[in-house]
């Protein structure tokens, strides 16, 4: 048989990128506009406290997340052929850690407890030790629809487990739960997620526990799951001095504007890289790795178009976004917003790297590097800890800083990717936003005192206007690809990489 003409096959992969990103992306939105529907509610109803002993327990959590197994599960999408018994034994291995997991924070509660001098962290954590034991049935199936390039079924379950879980977070606020709204919303979700991604991707539900053969399984996983812990290391290193730092309403404050410093970053630009990773396996198998470089240049322009703007927006509508969203009682919010801002957007960049470097078989680049992070970060942090609140949120910008020329130097060289490019693909994004928010800000300081609500929606009608004139005036080019991309199917899409 004939092979496959390259530009055929390339044109193919462009458009189930497309296909996919589109679904990924577009799901992520109305998944999180039901999320965050009932997030603004439920923050109103519940007192910071409860914000800041949900956080004490995310850091033994997320910890023990790192470990899940998600990488045994990642490993599959590179595999050319996997067959059921591999699918069973992965099941098998998830299965496995997964409860040790459990048992493992069951234990270890007392200890986080002792560690926040908080006793009800004991109880929280004890039950969130459930969540453990639906990750097998998550991670499965969402590697063997990663497999396929099938981004439309996840999309359709996630978006009903947000819906289910968004009925929790709203039933236990309005009843009076307290903290424990923020614990069994969760599991509502990840449950009813476990439940639809088994049946959407068709995945085997009787696992094996003979393991002979999947040792490249094992060890490429491994070493993705050695990533994961030093990358806890490096995002939950605040939570960690800040606990003992901070009593829990401030605690409750900081992680809140945190929480919505880090939107894009924490919610928007991981379904980006899942499909860009799962594009950048396909690749290796295409023999189209040379272009390594290319694609994530087109991911960072289209991601960053988004990206910069929308943190130069946050830092100057601040004042009236936050009354609008999470009501007066949140105002210590406010002079936080502007300095996490900066932080943010060089994280959102960041992270576009990891995902290229483990396509190309070399998850040691994204390891080396989150372990510079596990070094910097709470090196940042303790220095900020002197300041308190603000001095946090300062750590994130000295640490991220950092951190972020170092990501870009080391896996620059794996990807082939140039400082000069780097710069060129940002440097018109940065001069937009940069006018954008000044023309904001200038607008916000004359404005006569209005409503919260109308001064910020004239801010972001104000903001949307000055950005789209400014990068039609500096980069025009950059807006038709962002088009072209959206509109058109084949060679022209460019690809998005990992």
């Amino acid at each position: 048989m004939a092979e496959a003409d390259p530009a055929t096959a390339r044109s193919s992969l462009a458009a189930q990128v497309r296909t996919a990103v589109i679904w990924r992306s577009g799901s992520q939105v109305l998944t999180q506009i039901v999320s965050w529907c009932s997030t603004l509610i439920v923050i109103r109803l519940l007192a910071p406290q409860d914000y800041g002993l949900f956080a004490m327990t995310q850091v033994m959590l997320m910890f023990l997340s790192t470990m899940n197994g998600w990488g045994l599960a990642s490993a599959l999408i590179r595999e050319e052929h996997v067959s059921k018994e591999r699918l069973r034994q992965t099941l098998g291995m998830l299965i496995l850690l997964n409860c040790g997991l459990a048992l493992a924070q069951w234990l270890a509660a007392p200890l986080v407890a002792l560690w926040f001098e908080q006793p009800l962290v004991t109880e929280l954590l004890r039950v969130q030790s459930l969540l453990y034991l639906a990750v097998p049935f998550c991670a499965l199936p969402h590697a063997i629809l990663s497999r396929q390039m099938d981004f439309r079924r996840p999309a359709q379950v996630r978006l009903a487990a947000a819906l289910a879980g968004a009925a929790t977070a709203l039933t236990g606020a309005l009843s009076g739960w307290g903290v424990w709204t923020l614990v069994c919303a969760p599991m509502a979700m990840l449950l009813a997620q476990a439940i639809g991604m088994t049946w959407a991707a068709r995945a085997p539900i009787r696992p094996s526990f003979r393991f002979s053969g999947a040792r490249q399984i094992a060890g490429f996983g491994g070493v993705m799951t050695a990533t994961q812990i030093f990358w806890f290391i490096q995002s939950q290193a605040d939570v960690m001095i800040a606990g003992r730092v901070l009593d829990a309403h401030s605690l409750g404050v900081y992680t809140t504007g945190l929480f919505l410093a880090q939107l894009l970053a924490a919610k928007f630009v991981p379904p980006i890289n899942e499909v860009a990773y799962a594009a950048y396996a396909r690749q290796q198998g295409e023999q189209m790795a040379d272009q390594g470089a290319s694609a994530l240049l087109a991911t960072i322009r289209l991601v960053m178009l988004v990206g910069l703007p929308a943190y130069a927006g946050l830092a100057v509508v601040a004042p009236v976004l936050v009354p609008v969203l999470l009501g007066e009682k949140w105002g210590e919010i406010v002079p936080l917003l502007p300095i996490l801002a900066g932080a943010m957007a060089m994280l959102t960049l960041q992270i576009l790297f990891a995902p290229a470097t483990n396509a190309r078989g070399v998850p040691q680049a994204a390891l080396r590097i989150t372990m510079i992070g596990s070094l910097v970060m709470p090196c940042a942090f303790l220095i900020g800890s002197h300041w308190g609140v603000t001095g946090f949120a300062w750590g994130w910008v000295g640490g991220m800083a950092v951190l972020t020329a170092a990501t870009v130097t080391l896996s620059g060289r794996i990807i082939g990717l140039t400082l000069r490019g780097l710069a060129g693909a940002l440097a018109p994004l940065l001069a937009a936003s940069l006018i954008m928010a000044a023309g904001v800000e200038l607008m916000l300081r004359v404005l006569p005192p209005v409503m919260p609500l109308v001064a910020l929606t004239a801010a972001v009608l104000l903001g949307v206007a000055l950005y789209g004139g400014a990068m039609q005036l500096i980069a025009p080019d950059r807006l038709a690809e962002a088009l072209r991309f959206l509109r058109e199917r084949g060679e022209s899409a460019p690809l998005p990489a990992q």
